[in-house]
């Protein structure tokens, strides 16, 4: 007996590290998106980021089905505009070794067509199949057996009808000749004739639909086809019962057969459930025992008592229910056994289970995985709760669904016994509800299928349709045929032919094996392969302009060397939306110096503010602080934080009776509506018609009742006795520890001498209403949240004596009169926060308001440069007038784009001013400073890319999947959004939550991999590439683009997966020259390829 027990329990143990392990392997499948408050841009393929690109968007399409480029549509768009030209595409093509573009494939008349003449017109053109449908209309609507295709250009049309036959003569001839030679019949009958065929037109169609190659139908074809038919569909049925796990689910399966998606029924039910789990404060009522309980318990608690009128009419629920094990994962074997799903099978089904509502299945598997996650309640929800209980609620309807269509139980095996059993009616279900049917087949399938329980089994009947479907698909009338078609065949080769200007009189001497060894080629170079050529030959182009435009800038940009003092420097972050910030300040006043780094600026932390409830990380997601920095009130503010207090307790505690209690309270509701009904309508009106003067003024209602804090950061630490951790964080830095930092970035940034007078260190972050992605603007450097806290606090730590004397003993001395600010740069509005100014030494003041004035007026700019892409906004405005317009959109909240974020991003550009300034880049391009001539060994450059890297990546990446299929990889439009709970965003009450970004955030970008250029020595970025794996990941896997400039002879190298760097040659192309950034984008609303800003003769030869 005890020897049973163990084999029991070992058995037991054996199949919960085998759940487990699937769950853990589920994390690399999930979307991997923070809720709303941490979004932070990320390769939304992270758990395929271990594949090369090209693999890893095959895989992720095999499992889920989309499509991971750009639609082709869009790509061809780009090369009617220009953006793509014919020698991109011919070295995009000719990087592929595999497609053989100079192979001659055949010989027509006297003109060789080679492999490259095929790939360029199915690129240029669309040569894809069409349906029966399409197929009539383009005869009777568009009259294409008589006239030439409209795409074909003048040119070519000119050479195609050269035969001086007349158009319709020569355009018949060329498709017959095609029919000719495919052994082709061109049939135009309704498809209700096939319900009055003679024998003779069933043998005739069937046989020239039959295979050529399967010998074995063809000796039984005649009263054995029928035979045939069932036996195709037993094979249909095994194979789709094998591909339960791996392809299917039960539900999926059930779904194709019944046209029932018991996801309807059971959505609506997991969805309560998981909202309550993870809800951040928001709801009224919470699943009782939460907090106490965890996400499955407290369901498996309270689902005895659900009043849900639909559970009740299940009636094996509540023995369901009562057989739950207390352990989700005892759960989920549980169910999977009475489910029957082999034990192999078990990690596929549930990770298509799991995609199936990857939003919410994905966001619990997220804060799983982030356990110190600070949320609103304690229900930590896990992956293996959601699974659990989303398998139990499939189980309940499930078994509905098939005992009321079948009287059978939910299990492949009862599924498989039946429809064995059964076959023409899988054949009918199957065509019906796979949407392939004609109507009048349609309607008889379904009036068959919808007959009650009495009649249903008639087998007659469903053997009669099934008969009249196979004839249907084995007809001329459908594009289901294995063999050639007019459908496919026949008229991808006529669009090809009239493309390439061939008519009927190249085709007199060919053989079908020629059109064949077409249609071969047509079929390998499919819709994924075209997609990679398109992305080559757009990234080739954008390449080969940006090479071009930093080649002819060479020795040109100022601040390779600080051979003059600066008037001042300014640090922004690498953001892209900042260089357009940079160009018009430097444009302005070109005695400033402006630098570029992470904008977390080396100062990685728990950052608590003065309001804050607790600590947030202010720095990369890969890095984890160990350090906590507090906001605190100034000496002397005592009076005043104790009204700031008061006044924003009441803020808040009106806020929530208003915005929740009006929720949650009936009869108090009721009043406070009528009561605060007039307050609430003035409001309303002003928000909506005088935006900005309304956030102005409701700005200084809050101020007057809530008066702002004078307040300082405490940053320094006294504490030598231990190492601080991320486990347990240290209350502010040492000095040690603070000199670390200083040193390390201006290193970094190679700002170790010629100190300008002031020395500005500028975070950003963005700042709009009803903008549920709000974090998703922020800084990418600090964990999408604001930057100001950490460009303050490297100020003042930069500005202590004790830390500048340590600095000079590390070969940094920063001048006496040298002074660090704090700023922060709201990319939405382009206001500007100072830090500390009280602290700013009366002697800066006149060159600080000088640096004032000059910002003012770059804000306008900056804003001018903005309003181009914006379609709402005024055309060539004032700069008065755009920084208006760009306040305004900040201020409104029916604005669904009041910022494009990082729309158009595009590259990045690792090294020292002098390489970019001068360039106009369009706000594309991050822009990181780094001096190679302060690091000779790389370390410096390491730790550069290290930090940007990831960043930059993560970004892009997300822009770029979410621009290619938005549906899918971003979340749609913002207009159909509702928030949930705070942590996410759905469409209605019931659909999964949306990840990625919304469209508004993308509909200008250009998806393509960033383009990162370092000033550095191929040696170096080689020893780096080789030492670490997780830019080797990037690099190698072709995530992100690499190349070089060389320090000292200015020659780019661009890195070849699988060859090394390769050097770059450039084209003679003129370079379009400006005098300045208004000149470069002035009546332009598409994107603006770079182009030389006239630079002034001043500081540096």
């Amino acid at each position: 007996m005890q020897a049973a027990d163990h084999k029991h329990n070992r058995n037991t143990q054996t199949l919960r590290d085998h759940i487990v392990a699937a769950l853990h392997e589920l994390d690399h499948v999930l979307p991997g998106q923070a809720p709303l408050h941490d979004f932070v841009h990320h390769n939304t393929l992270h758990g395929f980021q271990h594949l090369p690109f090209e693999e890893a968007l095959d895989k992720f399409a095999a499992l889920t089905g989309i499509f991971g480029y750009q639609p082709e549509e869009n790509s061809r768009s780009f090369y009617w505009q220009g953006r793509i030209n014919d020698d991109d595409l011919s070295a995009a093509l000719a990087g592929n070794p595999g497609l053989q573009t100079e192979q001659i494939v055949c010989v027509l008349k006297d003109r060789p067509i080679t492999r490259m003449d095929i790939y360029r017109m199915a690129l240029l053109y669309d040569l894809s199949e069409i349906t029966p449908g399409q197929f009539n209309w383009q005869i009777d609507e568009l009259n294409a057996l008589n006239t030439v295709q409209n795409d074909v250009p003048k040119p070519v049309r000119n050479q195609f009808l050269a035969s001086q036959l007349p158009e319709n003569d020569a355009i018949q001839a060329l498709w017959n000749r095609i029919l000719v030679l495919l052994d082709l019949h061109q049939i135009n009958l309704h498809p209700e004739t096939l319900l009055d065929l003679s024998m003779e037109q069933a043998e005739d169609w069937l046989a020239h639909a039959l295979p050529n190659n399967d010998m074995e139908l063809r000796r039984l074809f005649g009263a054995s086809v029928r035979q045939h038919n069932l036996q195709q569909a037993r094979l249909d049925l095994d194979e789709q019962i094998n591909q339960l796990g791996d392809n299917l689910t039960l539900r999926s399966f059930i779904a194709g057969l019944s046209g029932i998606d018991v996801l309807d029924a059971v959505r609506p039910q997991l969805i309560r459930q998981c909202s309550s789990a993870l809800d951040e404060a928001v709801a009224a009522w919470q699943t009782p025992g939460r907090s106490q309980l965890g996400f499955y318990a407290s369901w498996r608690v309270t689902m005895i008592y659900d009043a849900n009128p639909f559970l009740h009419e299940l009636p094996d629920w509540l023995q369901i229910i009562t057989e739950l094990p207390s352990d989700p994962i005892d759960t989920i074997i549980l169910q999977l056994s009475q489910l029957e799903i082999p034990e192999n099978k078990w990690p596929g089904y549930l990770r298509r289970l799991a995609l199936e509502l990857p939003g919410w299945s994905g966001l619990i598997n997220w804060r799983e995985q982030h356990p110190k996650y600070q949320a609103s309640n304690d229900a930590a929800p896990k992956l293996a709760d959601y699974l659990a209980i989303r398998l139990t609620l499939d189980r309940l309807w499930l078994n509905q669904v098939c005992r009321d269509i079948w009287k059978i139980e939910a299990t492949p095996h009862a599924l498989h016994a039946y429809f064995r059993k059964n076959l023409p009616e899988f054949i009918v279900r199957r065509s019906l509800y796979q949407r392939n049917l004609p109507e009048y087949l349609t309607e008889l399938a379904e009036s068959l299928s919808a007959q009650t329980s009495t009649d249903r089994h008639n087998r007659q009947a469903w053997q009669e349709l099934a008969d009249l479907i196979w004839t249907w698909q084995l007809s001329p009338m459908t594009d289901n045929n294995e063999g050639l078609s007019i459908f496919n065949a026949g008229w991808r080769l006529f669009r090809l032919f009239q493309h390439l200007g061939l008519s009927a009189e190249y085709l007199q001497q060919s053989s079908r094996d020629d059109l064949v060894k077409i249609l071969d080629i047509l079929n390998t170079f499919n819709e994924t392969e075209r997609g990679k050529v398109w992305l080559n030959a757009y990234e080739l182009h954008y390449r080969d302009a940006f090479f071009h435009a930093l080649s002819a800038n060479s020795n040109k940009g100022r601040w390779a060397r600080r051979e003059k003092r600066p008037s001042s420097q300014i640090i922004f972050c690498m953001d892209d939306r900042e260089e357009s910030f940079r160009r018009h300040l430097e444009e302005l006043n070109p005695t400033i110096e402006t630098l570029g780094a992470a904008g977390f600026f080396g100062v990685a932390m728990n950052y608590q503010g003065l309001d804050d409830p607790h600590s947030t990380p202010l720095c990369p997601v890969v890095v984890t602080p160990a350090h906590t920095i507090h906001e605190a009130p100034q000496m002397g503010s005592e009076t005043t934080l104790s009204r700031h207090k008061l006044g924003r307790s009441v803020l808040m505690q009106g806020a929530n009776r208003v915005y929740h209690g009006l929720r949650r309270n009936l009869l108090s509701s009721y009043l406070i509506n009528h009561l605060l009904a007039p307050f609430a309508l003035t409001g309303l009106v002003s928000k909506s018609l005088f935006p900005l003067t309304h956030q102005r003024l409701m700005s200084h209602l809050s101020d007057l009742i809530s008066p702002c804090v004078k307040t300082q950061l405490q940053f320094t630490s006294t504490d030598h006795s231990r190492t601080a951790t991320p486990d347990l964080p240290k209350q502010g830095f040492t000095d040690s520890e603070q000199v670390d930092r200083v040193a390390g970035f201006l290193r970094n940034i190679g700002l170790t001498d010629g100190f300008a007078p002031l020395v500005v260190l500028m975070g950003h972050g963005s700042i709009s209403q009803n903008n549920p992605h709000l974090a998703a603007y922020d800084c990418g450097a600090c964990s999408g949240r604001h930057g100001g806290p950490n460009a303050r606090i490297f100020a003042a730590m930069a500005n202590r004596p004790e830390i500048r004397s340590l600095l000079t003993a590390r070969g940094i001395s920063i001048p006496p009169d040298t002074w660090f600010i704090g700023s922060e740069h709201n990319t939405c509005n382009e206001n500007i926060i100072w830090y500390d100014l009280d602290a700013l030494p009366a002697s800066h003041q006149a060159g600080f308001n000088i640096l004032l004035n000059e910002l003012a007026h770059v804000r306008k700019m900056s804003a001018h440069e903005r309003c181009r892409r914006l379609a709402s906004a005024p055309v060539n405005p004032s700069p008065e007038l755009a920084l208006a317009h760009i306040e305004e959109r900040a201020a409104d909240f029916s604005q669904a784009r009041p910022e494009l974020g990082h729309a158009t991003n595009a590259s990045a550009i690792v090294g020292r001013r002098s390489l970019s300034q001068g360039i106009f880049f369009d706000r594309r391009v991050f822009l990181i400073s780094y001096d190679p001539a302060q690091d000779t060994e790389g370390t410096i450059l390491e730790s550069i890319l290290l930090a940007v890297g990831p960043v930059g990546a993560g970004i892009n990446l997300e822009y770029y999947f979410s621009t290619v299929n938005n549906e899918r990889f971003g979340c749609g439009s913002k207009v159909t959004h509702n928030i949930t709970g705070f942590f996410g965003v759905m469409e209605g009450s019931s659909s999964d939550l949306r990840t990625g970004l919304p469209r508004q955030m993308v509909e200008i970008h250009e998806a393509m991999r960033l383009q990162i250029l370092v000033e550095a020595k191929t040696s170096t970025l080689e020893n780096i590439y080789q030492r670490q794996e997780s830019l080797r990941e990037l690099i190698a896997g072709g995530w992100i683009l690499l190349s070089t400039k060389d320090p000292d002879t200015g020659k780019i190298y661009s890195f070849e997966r699988g060859t090394g760097f390769v050097l770059w040659h450039a084209k003679d192309n003129d370079l379009a020259s400006f005098a300045n950034s208004a000149d470069c984008y002035r009546g332009q609303s598409l994107p603006v390829p770079p182009a030389l800003i006239k630079q002034p003769e001043v500081l540096e030869p």
